[in-house]
């Protein structure tokens, strides 16, 4: 595709506009010819030939002259011509991508690390991505990116480079929010949040990030599935993922998966591959999850979720059969604080104490009490799920909780926590 200039284009036009006169002046001389005498005709030939230049001249004038007040209408004239070269799909891609694409970070950390004489030394680790959400400066991106990161650096599509620092980080939605100060009058662009709740399977999504350190790389796809509850390497469970099969590879943690309207419908966090390269399975944490945790993380450095105030322990087949219980697996209440909500609601916490572990390593639990064995219909066999059935719940929710007691089962109304 050729690139015309301002200059190009007026001359161009001048000729036309020329080309014009000429035919035109001609086809009146022929006219007048046939009724003037020789002299008349070239007089009047002459007349209108100056007249049709300095005509033309104005013209191009007065266009520069629109052109010089309005810039934007050259660009829009050369926008509307190089937009017939595009397909619909792909002008939707390139929109999208000059929206969003400098408010994706590249974000790099480093470590401290011990050299042959255990001295501590700083050293470079990981790269991920991440997205502005706030003109003052604040991002969000994975805590896996900058987990145990000794410095976090921040850079822009521009190339400046900052030093970030960590605003909040929140384990079970592996979600970080960091912040970096600008200079002032700096403009920063920032991506705007969507909603996952009226997301489609088939759905066309985009993703922005820094794969293997090649910067701001859009790829694009679908969503493949929706609701999927993902462990990460953890063990901790993430609940309401979104499945894509837009290419999502190493540095591309902490980016934006797009909308076609520009909008953050989620975070990029982990693939599924046997290869550690993107295998056309890729998940991210949904935006209203993110939404949710970002907003705790920015007001209070945390994340206020409900819970039981007290020490479950997870339960094993050793502990079911040594307590002679009738279930193996849930989570035990051993100890509940006097004034928790759990208390008033009836659960009850064991009395009978014993050591479990090792001689030499051991910890003291409580048995006799009551094991949980599912949240709001839904089946725990383990901390991991017991987390993520709480993950959104807020101090002062309501939860139904199934217990066995005994050789019954019972189910109990309780009122978390903070």
């Amino acid at each position: 595709m050729k690139l015309y200039t301002r200059q190009h284009f007026l001359t161009a036009l001048i000729i036309t506009v020329a080309a014009v006169a000429v035919i035109t002046g001609v086809i009146t001389y022929r006219i007048t010819s046939s009724t003037s005498s020789p002299e008349e005709s070239s007089i009047l030939q002459e007349k209108e030939e100056i007249s049709e230049k300095i005509s033309a001249m104005d013209e191009a004038d007065a266009f520069l002259a629109t052109l010089q007040q309005n810039p934007r209408a050259e660009t829009a004239m050369q926008a509307s011509t190089a937009s017939a070269n595009y397909t619909q799909d792909e002008l939707q891609n390139i929109s999208v991508y000059e929206k969003c694409n400098e408010a994706v970070v590249n974000i790099s950390t480093q470590v401290m690390a011990y050299d042959w004489f255990f001295n501590a030394v700083p050293q470079d680790s990981g790269s991920g991505s991440g997205s502005i959400i706030d003109k003052r400066g604040y991002i969000v991106t994975n805590l896996h990116v900058i987990e145990n990161a000794y410095k976090i650096y921040v850079s822009l599509s521009d190339g400046s480079q900052y030093e970030g620092t960590v605003v909040g980080t929140d384990s079970a939605s592996d979600i970080a929010v960091l912040k970096f100060t600008p200079p002032e009058g700096t403009e920063l662009s920032t991506i705007p949040f969507g909603s996952s709740e009226n997301l489609k399977v088939g759905q066309k999504v985009l993703a922005i990030g820094n794969p293997f350190g090649f910067e701001r790389t859009l790829t694009t796809g679908i969503v493949s599935g929706l609701g999927r509850p993902i462990k990460n390497e953890e063990g901790t469970i993430i609940r309401n993922m979104i499945q894509t099969d837009s290419a999502i590879n190493p540095g591309n943690s902490g980016g934006p998966l797009l909308d076609t309207q520009g909008r953050m419908i989620g975070i990029n966090t982990m693939i599924y591959s046997t290869s550690g390269s993107s295998a056309g399975i890729g998940f991210a944490v949904s935006i209203d999850t993110a939404k949710r945790v970002v907003a705790d993380l920015i007001q209070y450095g945390k994340v206020h979720r409900g819970t039981i105030n007290g020490k479950l322990i997870q339960l094993t087949s050793q502990i079911a059969e040594y307590a002679d219980l009738a279930v193996s697996s849930g989570l035990l209440v051993s100890e509940l604080d006097s004034s928790s909500n759990a208390v008033k609601a009836g659960l009850t916490a064991g009395t009978k104490a014993v050591q479990y572990g090792s001689r030499y390593n051991y910890t003291t639990i409580y048995l006799g009490g009551d094991v949980i064995t599912a949240v709001d219909g839904t089946a725990i066999t383990s901390f991991a799920d017991y987390y993520s059935l709480l993950e959104s719940k807020r101090p002062g929710d309501k939860v139904v909780l199934t217990v066995q007691r005994g050789r019954k089962q019972e189910n109990l109304t309780v009122i978390l926590d903070e």
